[in-house]
């Protein structure tokens, strides 16, 4: 089933799609799963409150803050689009609960989206008293009664304020996907719960395992109904049916099959957009970049082609949510930031590849790899439920039915396959003492516990008793960063690099630094104008030459156009750095007067933090850890790539696609490793 993308690209496969009635699947019962129903506000001509009315949340206003009265938590279970994320909190406003109410989201963009609807509902404006938001470096001045925050900041929030004093209700949204910061905060609220009697907590989602979360919350050991503590809630939909598609056979490329299945669809007169899922950035760019060259030539409909990824700029991803240009069909191409926590309005088509990216843990690399899996059905159905909100739906799967009832019912939670260094971390800030003991609603592996603590020791973050040291442990603790950079950043100062590291490690948090032309010429104009900038020490360093460039030019659009940057991206990153620049005044470190220009100073700088990712040149031409002596290889899109090898280098991260490559590559001298982390290296007498 694994896809065959390098030589699939060029042949004429188009998938073949079973009508529904053809399939076993709909024989003997209804034609949707049976979690599978479907809203839209077909109201959105009419006014605010008036919408408000007609979604199905309204119906169950009072059964709700009945409930909340009752119980310490609700569990409730709302379809998509029913209203749950927006309405509840007004809910809550609107009965004169007292304090804050906070509902946390996976994503920053839900976060902001979900924020701006309500400040919409409500005639007031975001960032004000009644309505928020708070992400990753860009959080609210004011205390607002209704604060929407991406789930790693509720997190932080409890560093300082434990039993989240400042909040009567705490909603968690979307628990199905069952991130890392979802389950810390699920064991962390248990808690606070107990320590709490009048705090409120609400578990929703679309689809989840109430009667587990029931169970897990709920305080009641002797069986009796009325001393429960907590209570399951549903919320039904409006049903609009939706026809499901699969393949006769597997598809060799899912990306060549996506495209052919959007001109196919375009091809009849029907209205409605399409929003297709792929697994990650470059392949939603490879198909919005074949399916904008269809729309240059004249074809039965005119499309308007719009990607969404997680690393997008924010102004590009408020337009999928825009309507599409009369006489236009809306094509997004999309990866799962669209599965859940978003609606984009006007989808009627659903393509999915039945693939998803996803990260696990590498333990000998001390590295999450990004992999390309299938998806579970629980998130195909997630992602079937992005249809039928104006009428009828279809969806299309590039795979078979029979891998349908393959695949695993649910996706694995992040807990079990993720890198808890940064989650240990907060943890222990928090005065978790013995992590091992902390009762997650799914136990992490030992051996990811195990490392995380180890990659901790080696950063001098904790001690040999595992607590966390002074200052440094409790400063690292203090950024919304990976440890390992947040030890490069507190290093910084002793190197007398502060304002070079700065720019690098914000550099690090935004992906697409380069744009992504779309015809050949433009190809290698970009990768000709990318080399002005290439170092032999490698990725950072050039980042950094990209970043000072971008200054240097007063931060010009036409500067960025004229040598193939995102404009967007780094004024993202010049908002990032500013922020690491305050957090750092807090602790007297800020960019002195001098400065080095030494390189080497700068990379030895970089070494402090990334010393687990280090890697040296086999005899047999191919890179390998020094731990755990694992096969890596040159990015492609690395300045390294494709030029003589150097011996030496750390890197950010691995990716795995037919090979795991390593990503944001620096060059180092071997000595390096022995001077600056002699607690975990030590040298041998012959390595080969």
């Amino acid at each position: 089933m694994k896809p065959k993308k390098s030589d699939s690209m060029n042949n004429n496969f188009k998938p073949t799609f079973r009508k529904p009635a053809e399939t076993s699947l709909f024989l003997d019962r209804d034609p949707l799963p049976e979690h599978t129903t479907f809203t839209y506000n077909k109201y959105i001509s009419q006014s605010i409150q008036t919408q408000r009315q007609r979604l199905p949340i309204f119906q169950n206003r009072n059964h709700i803050l009945y409930l909340l009265e009752k119980y310490q938590t609700l569990v409730l279970v709302g379809e998509t689009g029913s209203g749950k994320s927006t309405q509840i909190p007004q809910y809550l406003v609107e009965a004169e609960w007292p304090k804050q109410v906070a509902i946390s989201q996976p994503r920053r963009v839900a976060a902001i989206m979900l924020a701006q609807r309500v400040a919409d509902e409500t005639g007031s404006i975001v960032q004000g008293d009644l309505v928020g938001y708070s992400v990753r470096f860009d959080s609210c001045t004011t205390q607002p009664k209704i604060k929407y925050l991406t789930e790693g900041i509720l997190l932080r929030e409890m560093m300082s304020d434990p039993l989240l004093n400042k909040y009567s209700v705490v909603m968690i949204d979307e628990v199905h996907e069952r991130t890392l910061y979802t389950d810390i905060l699920l064991g962390l609220l248990k808690k606070v719960l107990s320590k709490r009697p009048e705090l409120r907590l609400i578990v929703a989602s679309a689809t989840l395992n109430a009667k587990f979360l029931q169970q897990l919350f709920n305080k009641n050991h002797s069986g009796k109904v009325e001393q429960d503590t907590s209570v399951i809630m549903s919320v039904e939909g409006r049903q609009f049916p939706v026809e499901i598609f699969y393949v006769s056979e597997p598809v060799p490329c899912y990306v060549k099959a996506s495209v052919d299945a959007v001109l196919k669809i375009n091809d009849n007169n029907k209205p409605g957009d399409v929003l297709v899922f792929l697994t990650g950035q470059e392949e939603v760019d490879t198909a919005v970049r074949i399916l904008r060259d269809h729309a240059d030539v004249k074809v039965r409909n005119k499309m308007v082609v719009l990607p969404m990824y997680g690393s997008l700029p924010y102004n590009q991803q408020l337009k999928v949510f825009q309507n599409a240009p009369e006489g236009f069909r809306k094509i997004v191409v999309a990866t799962n930031i669209a599965e859940t926590s978003i609606t984009i309005p006007g989808i009627v088509y659903i393509i999915d590849c039945g693939f998803v990216k996803m990260k696990w843990y590498n333990t000998e690399t001390h590295t999450d790899n990004l992999v390309t899996v299938p998806t579970s059905r629980s998130s195909a159905d997630q992602r079937a439920g992005r249809a039928g909100r104006i009428r009828s739906g279809q969806v299309y799967r590039l795979y078979t039915e029979e891998w349908y009832h393959k695949m695993s019912l649910d996706t694995p939670p992040e807990m079990v396959r993720g890198n808890l260094t940064y989650a240990v971390l907060q943890l222990k800030a928090m005065g978790v003492d013995n992590v091992l003991k902390f009762k997650f609603p799914s136990s992490p592996p030992i051996e990811n516990l195990k490392s995380a603590l180890e990659i901790l020791y080696a950063l001098d973050a904790i001690d040999i008793n595992s607590e966390l040291t002074s200052p440094l442990g409790f400063h690292m603790a203090e950024f919304a960063l990976d440890p390992l950079y947040s030890k490069i950043l507190l290093s910084s100062r002793e190197f007398g690099c502060v304002d070079q590291v700065l720019t690098i490690i914000s550099m690090l948090q935004v992906e697409n630094i380069f744009t992504s032309p779309s015809t050949g010429n433009m190809i290698i104009k970009a990768r000709i104008q990318k080399r002005l900038f290439e170092v032999e020490q490698g990725d950072l360093i050039t980042y950094l030459n990209i970043f000072n460039a971008f200054i240097q030019s007063d931060m010009s659009r036409g500067y960025c156009h004229k040598n193939f940057l995102n404009y967007n991206s780094l004024k993202r990153v010049v908002e990032i750095r500013n922020n690491l620049e305050k957090t750092l005044w807090n602790y007297n470190i800020a960019p002195e007067p001098v400065q080095t220009r030494n390189l080497e100073s700068i990379c030895k700088c970089l070494v402090t933090g990334l010393f687990p990712n280090a890697a040296y040149l086999h005899r047999s031409g191919n890179y390998k850890t020094v731990r755990g002596d694992v096969d890596l290889f040159v990015s492609p899109d690395s300045v390294l790539y494709n030029v003589p090898q150097p011996q030496w280098v750390v890197f950010c991260e691995v990716v795995h696609t037919t090979k795991l490559y390593m990503r944001e590559l620096t060059v180092i001298q071997n000595g390096w490793l022995l001077e600056l982390a002699p607690h975990f290296y030590y040298k041998t007498t012959f390595i080969e």
